[in-house]
């Protein structure tokens, strides 16, 4: 059996001891703050074990990851027709770029860059009688978690300074690809992308994504073949325009947010999430990126 524990435990004292440790995403207020030598590390096996180290119980703003979570609700609900509006193709640029956009008449390139992300946001508050509260019912069950929950200082703060999805959702509309209110839209987004969790929150909810979409108390969530097409999006798609980097030096798939979280898993077999805020030139967290590739390469694990 592999010592993950003591592997997790040699990752977090390399990252204590790391003097390059990126940028903190300073345009969004609330996290120009946070403290750049925070690191935690949670892995969750697929038995259910759990192993963590460092900052692995200190709650940050989930960020893009959280778009994971809305695709997962929105396939529940409507299934394949969510791909008539959103593609599944890795874009190649940043994740708020708007060229593509324009070029492919509104119809983002996948869902998991913030124009697709926004489509979904729109899908649910079409189909939720209480879109917030709703989606934050789902992460809870997800997780088996009943406190995990907005930041409202966080979402304030997107909705002051989200100058570029303000132009995205407009843009989408300009297309016919939004239906709802720009404002109410965005409203939701804003306030999905501020969920707040450890690491130890976040690998339990996304167990489902290893254990062919049952959560931790075995209720089915999603279908095998969709959590199939659900990990497929974020090996190709999860960390904006550096996929084929993680791919490469990772060889799992996850999800990455500018909040300095990253969650990667290997199907069957363990979920980990990693936080550290400073952020590489791509909008990944620097550290998180390391401490993933070392752990492949220690575990000799990964979907390759």
């Amino acid at each position: 059996m592999i010592d993950f524990q003591s592997i997790l435990n040699a990752i977090a004292k390399t990252a204590a001891n790391a003097d390059d440790r990126g940028l903190i995403a300073g345009y969004i207020p609330e996290l120009a703050t946070i403290d750049t030598y925070k690191f935690g590390i949670h892995l969750i096996d697929i038995e259910q074990r759990n192993f963590s180290a460092g900052d692995s119980d200190e709650r940050f703003s989930i960020q893009s990851i959280s778009k994971v979570l809305s695709l997962s609700m929105v396939l529940g609900l409507i299934g394949e027709s969510l791909w008539e509006r959103v593609n599944v193709e890795p874009s190649g640029d940043p994740f708020n770029h708007l060229s593509l956009l324009e070029m492919e008449n509104g119809v983002p390139r996948n869902p998991l860059i913030n124009p697709g992300a926004i489509v979904v946001a729109d899908i649910l508050v079409s189909l939720l009688d209480n879109p917030k509260e709703d989606f934050l019912a789902f992460v809870r069950k997800l997780a088996n978690d009943r406190t995990i929950n907005f930041d409202k200082k966080v979402a304030a703060s997107e909705k002051v300074t989200g100058f570029r999805n303000y132009a995205a959702a407009n843009l989408l509309k300009s297309y016919g690809n939004l239906v709802n209110d720009v404002d109410t839209v965005l409203d939701f987004y804003f306030h999905q992308c501020s969920l707040s969790m450890n690491c130890n929150q976040l690998a339990n909810t996304f167990f489902m994504f290893i254990n062919q979409g049952k959560c931790r108390k075995n209720n089915i969530f999603l279908t095998t073949g969709q959590v199939k097409r659900i990990n497929a999006l974020m090996l190709t798609c999860g960390f904006y325009d550096e996929a084929g980097e993680f791919a490469f030096e990772v060889g799992l798939p996850g999800k990455s947010g500018v909040g300095g979280g990253i969650v990667a898993l290997l199907p069957n077999r363990f979920c980990v999430a990693t936080w550290s805020p400073g952020l590489n030139d791509k909008g990944n967290s620097k550290l998180g990126m390391l401490a993933l590739e070392k752990l492949t390469t220690e575990t000799e694990l990964s979907i390759f």
